[in-house]
């Protein structure tokens, strides 16, 4: 019999806030975290804006040598998983660190790092490149970092599925635990790939948005919408087998329900024209959650702000939902925080939990002008009071990668 997973503890650093707290009151009073780029000089650059992690201070953090040992994405991921850890009230006292796996990704991984030595190997020599370069820059090692940070002793993987990264980490989380491999699993992603390279690169593919309105930039649904916004940050949950988490008297936020992934199989950038396999990650997800598409209640969308991207997402929705479509509410948080890459469908998943938590549906903000082929409710500018029993979060990832979980309120 497969065991019952709940989530016990959230944290995140995002472009609105240093915690869950403040990124969670961001979401609610409607916050824009895009705002022009600081990490570099961008005059020969079309991109202007992205959403960073604001005045952001690794020595706040860590100790000067630990910092400089840790690439940015590593230190992201350490921090939103301390929240994670002390919110879920893990202790060697309560739990067997034997039995706690890491299961946190990234998609890129540590891109400013490759950046700077490949710079220092061209300007200074070989002999100059850093014997950390590799440890700081190989996209397992958040979760490397995170084990040593605590001393988690279980099972310890990095999914890299691009934008899908953190999403397939919690499914995966979710699937190791029910089958009583893990009593806790520290799940989710972390990303912090704004560099000159990284923009260039996606600049090039014409995937950025080139506007220089922050608040015309991420602008999911929106019929003007033309490219994403690169975000940075990292958000991680605790997943927890029911029982364990029932014995150590742990706050309980939200049972994960359902998982599933499809690949579309059709090109390394762009969705499937149709939506088909996106759909077909939804329909798995509800089937292995044993409800009808017309339970759930909001859908927290990847909705990136690209055209293919929100066309498509909405095309799959109406395939995978049916009637039920019509009249469940979707949005993309993205408009706030920017795209996190490997670490959005973590932080949005925390979204989820909290929209759960308290009967509130995080709105599409800055969104203006309708676009026909995207007429699902996407709860425009405003933020909802509803009944949330089920909700649901989206991810898809360059190369085709699709991943939908399934959450629902702890006891319905």
């Amino acid at each position: 019999m497969k065991k019952r997973v709940v989530i016990t503890g959230l944290g995140a650093i995002t472009p609105i806030g240093k915690n869950v707290e403040e990124t969670w009151e961001g979401i609610k009073h409607k916050k824009c975290g895009i705002d022009e780029i600081t990490l570099f000089e961008t005059t020969e650059y079309k991109t202007k804006l992205d959403a960073e992690v604001k005045a952001y201070d690794p020595l706040e953090y860590f100790d000067p040598k630990q910092a400089k040992r840790l690439d940015r994405s590593s230190q992201f991921a350490i921090i939103a998983a301390r929240e994670a850890v002390k919110d879920a009230g893990i202790t060697k006292e309560n739990t067997d660190f034997d039995r706690v796996g890491i299961f946190v990704g990234s998609g890129i991984g540590g891109l400013r790092t490759i950046q700077e030595q490949c710079e220092t190997n061209y300007e200074k020599g070989n002999k100059r490149v850093s014997p950390m370069f590799i440890p700081m820059a190989i996209a397992n090692m958040p979760a490397g970092n995170v084990a040593i940070e605590f001393g988690f002793k279980g099972e310890s993987i990095s999914v890299v599925t691009a934008c899908a990264s953190s999403t397939h980490c919690i499914g995966e989380a979710y699937k190791t635990i029910q089958l009583g491999e893990e009593d806790v699993i520290v799940a989710g992603g972390t990303e912090a790939a704004i560099c000159e390279v990284g923009i260039a690169g996606f600049e090039n593919m014409k995937a950025l948005s080139s506007s220089t309105d922050k608040n015309r930039a991420s602008i999911p649904f929106d019929k003007e919408r033309n490219g994403f916004v690169m975000g940075e940050g990292a958000g991680v949950v605790i997943l927890e087998e029911l029982e364990h988490a029932k014995q150590r008297g742990a706050k309980i936020y939200a049972e994960v329900i359902g998982f599933g992934s499809t690949t579309d199989a059709y090109h390394i950038t762009s969705p499937c024209p149709d939506g088909e396999c996106g759909a077909k990650a939804m329909i798995r997800a509800i089937q292995n959650a044993g409800i009808s598409p017309n339970e759930i209640d909001y859908i927290n969308a990847h909705g990136t702000s690209t055209h293919l991207n929100d066309q498509t997402e909405t095309m799959a929705i109406k395939t995978a939902l049916g009637e039920a479509a019509q009249k469940v509410m979707v949005s993309s948080t993205k408009g706030n925080i920017g795209h996190l890459l490997g670490a959005a469908g973590a932080v949005e998943a925390i979204f989820c939990v909290k929209a759960l938590e308290e009967g509130l549906v995080p709105p599409t903000i800055n969104y203006k002008e309708k676009d026909e082929e995207c007429d699902l409710d996407i709860v425009p500018n405003e933020p909802r009071k509803a009944e949330l029993n089920i909700v649901m979060s989206n991810s898809l990832g360059f190369g085709g990668h699709n991943s939908s979980v399934v959450m629902s309120v702890w006891g319905r």
